[in-house]
């Protein structure tokens, strides 16, 4: 039995580390669902399993191995659906991530954490990162893109908090159903507003892309609440995983400062070197015999792949436990890869460097105001991230 355990602050589980170096393609048992699984933690077969076609996410309607009680995603979400139809859905938004729409939301990024800024430093000299900073540049982001009024925005933070949380029990997998009922609600009625009422927000655009038969509305409603959700609770939760490594590994944070044009590096080793999945995200069938790792898996077995695991693989990253900005290979893994690879990179990364970039010039001496030892760390998360990271100037 694979039981995901809290492990303390950022340390790497040890069992994918133990898998990676003894049983690349393993058959493990998960908490929830019925039956085993294969575990794949190989980079090259990661990435193989991920873009080959003979290994499906259409998994609804099948009881698979879970590590919650309930499927993050709504049903007609785009984690489930297979190409051509997953490539239909995705183009509908994809414009909107492009490096250059991201481009243009660069300034009003900045300008928010200025805003932000200030308000730390009001609340100061010792105040929560993640409370005045981090998690409101998240969620105004998010909002922004999609087209989510201010004012509605702390909702759509609690629902994720909700939904993306592991379930061990009925009463949190009715909880996690009641809250992605709620949101998938919320989004019918903004829709409706900007069909009254079109603006220049990906809420508008999916509503055109509706009208015109190119998706419908199910799939309209499955893709806001995923990328509503997603948007703030990934970011909030890596970007702070990240200020909290700067925060105690001082000479890292003293060389951004030096050479601020490494954040962006830095951004991406960070993605690379935290393991910031819990879990090992969400299950493909395979629809024939496939060979992986030298391993045989049977039509209709279940396989997951850990991406944090990957990032961690010693024949491709040297000395993978250690952050090196100057590092040069592969690209990481974080954000997935194949078809369903995460749809927003480009904005994630911009976020990220923003926010270190702003904080670690205009806050120079910031530094944890209590020991690491006593920070308080989220648990059952999908992404794990800090409750609170207190500082002080």
């Amino acid at each position: 039995m694979y039981e995901v355990v809290d492990l303390a602050a950022l340390d790497f589980d040890p069992f994918l580390w133990e898998s990676l170096s003894d049983a690349p393609v393993s058959r493990i048992r998960l908490p929830h669902g019925t039956g085993d699984c294969w575990l794949v933690t190989r980079h090259k077969d990661v990435r193989f399993v991920t873009s080959d076609r003979r290994f499906s996410r259409d998994v609804l309607g099948r009881s698979v191995p879970k590590m919650t009680k309930h499927f993050i995603p709504l049903d007609r979400a785009v984690s489930f659906v297979d190409p051509p139809d997953h490539a239909r859905v995705r183009s509908v938004v994809s414009s909107s991530f492009t490096q250059r729409s991201v481009d243009r939301l660069r300034l009003r990024a900045g300008r928010l954490m200025d805003e932000l800024c200030l308000e730390l430093e009001a609340a100061g000299p010792s105040a929560d990162l993640v409370h005045h900073v981090i998690s409101p540049f998240a969620l105004a982001m998010i909002g922004e893109v999609i087209g989510i009024p201010a004012d509605d925005r702390p909702r759509v933070r609690d629902w994720a908090q909700t939904v993306l949380t592991r379930a061990s029990d009925e009463a949190q997998a009715l909880r996690a159903e009641e809250a992605k009922q709620a949101a998938r609600d919320y989004f019918l009625r903004l829709a409706a507003r900007r069909r009254a009422e079109p603006r220049q927000d990906v809420m508008s655009t999916m509503v055109a892309a509706v009208s015109a038969g190119r998706i419908d509305e199910e799939e309209l409603l499955a893709l806001a609440t995923l990328m509503g959700l997603n948007g703030w609770h990934a970011v909030c939760n890596n970007t702070a995983n990240m200020m909290y490594v700067l925060l105690t590994q001082r000479h890292l944070r003293e060389r951004l400062q030096r050479q601020p044009r490494l954040i962006l590096s830095a951004v991406d080793e960070l993605l690379r070197w935290i393991p910031h999945k819990h879990g090992v995200g969400q299950p493909r069938l395979a629809t024939e015999d496939v060979e992986v790792g030298g391993v045989l898996i049977r039509e209709g077995e279940c396989v997951y792949v850990s991406y944090v695991a990957a990032n961690w693989d010693e024949q491709v990253y040297r000395d993978p436990g250690r952050i090196d900005l100057d590092r040069n290979g592969p690209p990481h893994l974080a954000f997935g890869h194949g078809p369903h690879v995460c749809v927003g990179p480009l904005l994630a990364r911009m976020e990220a460097e923003v926010v270190l970039s702003t904080l670690i010039s205009r806050f120079p001496a910031m530094r944890l105001a209590v020991p690491p030892g006593e920070m308080n760390w989220q648990t059952d998360v999908l992404i794990r991230g800090p409750v609170d990271l207190p500082v002080t100037w």
